[in-house]
């Protein structure tokens, strides 16, 4: 029996240097996702299902990192018409993993950000409000375009209902500087 232990307290703790490598190098890939959102965006998104579906929006954001935790911050606006609505969501990786909040929160009229994962270049994160379950995707493809899809739990399908196409317009891609 004491020889299984040792065994096995020996595994553990030779697996220790491993388990904090992958951590680490999950850290620095998350970290690089992140500053990639770094800078100036702007661009076009539509309502794509629901009460609202084929509505037309512009947004401008200006995304930024913390500079004491893993994570990223859009904050802005978008206009419909004349009409424009402040925007900004922020989450950062704790402990138990990635939380933040869009707008104000779940508390507010806002959704809170419970989970997420990064993924090479995309991002998703679950979105939750009362009995309203979701998911926000970000993706970057090429070097200056972002795509946001938000998606809501119907049953048992998530179903896109706000896709944005945004633009880098700052001149200079920090994100580009960061993956190298």
């Amino acid at each position: 029996m004491l020889k299984t232990v040792l065994k096995l307290a020996l595994l553990v703790i030779a697996s220790a240097p491993a388990t904090l490598a992958a951590k680490a190098e999950a850290s620095e890939r998350e970290q690089r996702f992140f500053q990639t959102v770094e800078g100036a965006w702007a661009g076009p998104g539509e309502i794509v299902a629901g009460k609202y579906k084929g509505t037309k929006f512009v947004c401008n954001f200006d995304g930024g990192t913390p500079s004491n935790a893993i994570g990223m911050a859009l904050d802005g606006s978008c206009r419909v018409g004349v009409f424009t609505q402040p925007m900004k969501a922020s989450v950062v990786r704790g402990k138990s993993g990635y939380t933040g909040t869009f707008l104000d929160g779940a508390a507010g009229k806002g959704l809170d950000v419970t989970s997420g994962k990064v993924t090479g270049d995309d991002v998703v994160f679950a979105l939750n409000r009362s009995t309203l379950s979701g998911a926000m995707r970000a993706r970057i493809t090429g070097r200056d375009t972002l795509h946001i899809t938000i998606s809501v739990r119907v049953e048992d399908d998530m179903v896109p209902v706000i896709g944005m196409k945004l633009k880098r317009v700052d001149s200079g891609a920090v994100g580009a500087i960061a993956k190298k």
